[in-house]
């Protein structure tokens, strides 16, 4: 799959949210949503 540039849309998936519900990308359509990742959050590092 090639990388997505800014303004592609993005492809759907699911995720566990911070309650531990799995929460998909598609239950938003049509809503602005803004993912944000933190990988080293509780790591230490």
């Amino acid at each position: 799959m090639p990388a997505l540039q800014p303004g592609d849309k993005a492809p759907d998936f699911k995720l566990p949210a911070h309650t531990g519900v799995e929460v998909q990308l598609s239950a938003y359509l049509g809503r602005r949503v803004v993912v944000a990742f933190h990988p080293a959050t509780f790591t230490g590092g």
